[in-house]
């Protein structure tokens, strides 16, 4: 018996000891919190999506007169609700230049050897606009970093000639070939052209005077559809396009031109060693150029700390989608991206409201930023982050909300179907990679709220989806910012026409809503911004 009572009361000093260092919960939503919070309704968010997902919007393209129509209609509120515009000179809109080229089949003419080869057919342009005539030098996959001891050139002068690059599958991170094998993201710091080089950058800077790259089999296997994404033209935000070829011709060109350059030479496109090729080539690259625009929508709510309201807490959604399709089958041509992201944008749409109506300010201000062209390859994110309006490095976090109006329904046996979340879950996707006190504020805002079933399958830099890598809360975490991303799961309209607003779950919407527009507040009322104690890993650091 004594022994007993004596292990019975050390059971109990170490449970009293662990409670009393336990750590204090980061979040307490108080009963007023909660009814600001009760602001959003399911009823609100379908008006807002039925308009902004209506025809009327064409599919909010990039460039479009919808998306233009939607974000005076967001603007319209802002104003109306009392926001701080954010964008430039005193307005809502941070205003993006885009850069429209659409090839001409006339003026765009590849001769290797004497040999001629067929625009679209047999090449594509890339960039640039000239006419060259020189020697061909094959390079390899073109890069050079010093750190690792990789030089394309070694061996070979590449001054006044064509450089013939071959790299494997399909490049990524902005670049025409992806880097060498053992090159990572880390080694490519310092002065971009003195102690590394992508292939573009030089080869400008080595005296060539284009650049024709071999398409990879995958990329081969692919040219029906680049084919006609070239005959439709291309767009890019020129400013946001590093090392940008101006001039410099850059062609993209097919197996069999390949074939035809590496035809009979000692060495392939394979070869481990750089070589000059007995042939030269003549080339025309020409395109018609048209400057478009678009825009960001960016507005601020004020804090209510005298010293934290110079911290924000960023909240954004992707108001664009796919636009108008005259050539889709069927009768439907609009793709109205009612989930995708119309309900982001509104549920962004109605946080702003909510906050507009609280009785109380949370501490630190709150930025919102609806992104343009997030379909097109995160445009306005990414230009955002590079180009900000706002002090970007005050940003404390960024909660990132990219369709959440799907739910799947019972006995739903459709394979397009078996990763969408259900009425009461949503995946959380990036909250716990940088900071772990984003993420304990995410978990207890949902456990002490409404308790959605947080499933964070996604939320590994291993994941084969690459979801990380697929909407705006990318660019703020590779720019430093703790990233959250609240997603439902694809499911068989994504990127159809039949995405539109009748069949979104807004109950859920609700609820899913509520729980970012809490964490947001709970995130603001922090003494202490949310600390950087893990670095994004590597593998996230490359699109």
């Amino acid at each position: 018996m004594k022994r007993n009572l004596f292990l019975g009361l050390l059971l109990a000093a170490f449970t009293f000891q662990s409670v009393g260092f336990a750590q204090a919960p980061l979040v307490n939503i108080s009963a007023s919190e909660k009814k600001t919070a009760e602001a959003i309704t399911a009823a609100q968010l379908s008006d807002y999506l039925h308009f902004v997902a209506s025809d009327e919007m064409e599919g909010r393209d990039t460039p479009s007169r919808g998306l233009d129509l939607t974000a005076k209609f967001i603007r319209t509120n802002l104003s109306r609700w009392g926001f701080k515009p954010a964008g430039d000179n005193g307005t809502f809109f941070q205003k993006i230049a885009i850069r429209s080229e659409a090839g001409d089949p006339a003026n765009n003419k590849l001769t290797i050897g004497s040999q001629n080869f067929t625009y679209l057919d047999d090449f594509v342009r890339i960039s640039g606009n000239a006419a060259v005539d020189a020697p061909l030098v094959f390079v390899r996959d073109g890069w050079m970093v010093k750190a690792k001891g990789v030089d394309a050139y070694n061996g070979v002068d590449v001054k006044d000639k064509i450089v013939v690059i071959s790299g494997q599958g399909f490049p990524r991170g902005g670049n025409i070939t992806n880097p060498p094998a053992g090159v990572t993201q880390n080694d490519l710091k310092g002065v971009r052209g003195t102690e590394w080089a992508d292939p573009l950058t030089y080869a400008r800077q080595s005296g060539a005077k284009a650049v024709l790259v071999v398409a990879s089999p995958q990329i081969d296997g692919a040219w029906p559809q680049i084919r006609a994404s070239m005959s439709r033209g291309s767009s890019y935000i020129e400013k946001l396009r590093e090392g940008d070829t101006g001039d410099f011709p850059v062609i993209l060109v097919s197996g069999k031109v390949g074939s035809s350059i590496f035809a009979g030479e000692s060495g392939g496109k394979d070869s481990a060693a750089s070589f000059a090729v007995s042939k030269s080539a003549a080339l025309k690259a020409a395109a018609k150029v048209e400057t478009k625009w678009t825009q960001n929508v960016v507005a601020l709510w004020e804090g209510s700390d005298p010293v934290l309201k110079n911290e924000m807490i960023a909240i954004g959604a992707h108001y664009d989608h796919d636009g108008v399709r005259p050539n889709a089958p069927g009768e439907d041509k609009i793709w109205n991206g009612a989930d995708d992201d119309g309900s982001g944008t509104v549920a962004v749409l109605a946080i702003a409201e909510a906050l507009a109506k609280a009785q109380t300010r949370p501490k630190r201000s709150v930025l919102l930023v609806w992104h343009t062209g997030e379909e097109k390859g995160l445009w306005g994110s990414e230009y955002f982050n590079k180009f900000p309006t706002v002090d970007i490095k005050s940003v404390v976090a960024q909660l990132n909300i990219d369709m959440i109006g799907r739910s799947k329904k019972t006995g739903d046996d459709n394979p397009k179907n078996k990763d969408l979340t259900g009425a009461n879950a949503i995946y959380v996707i990036g909250s716990e990679m940088m900071s772990s006190t984003l993420g304990a504020v995410t978990k207890q805002t949902n456990d002490g709220f409404l308790k959605l079933a947080y499933d964070y399958r996604y939320d590994d830099p291993k994941d084969t989806n690459r979801f990380f890598f697929r909407s705006d809360h990318y660019h703020y975490a590779v720019n430093g910012i703790p990233i959250a991303f609240w997603f439902d799961g694809v499911h068989e309209d994504y990127h159809q026409a039949s995405d539109t607003a009748d069949k979104i779950d807004y109950e859920k919407m609700e609820k899913v809503t509520r729980t970012i527009f809490l964490t947001m507040w709970e995130l603001a009322e922090l003494k202490e911004r949310p600390k950087i104690d893990k670095e994004l890993p590597a593998e996230l650091k490359l699109r």
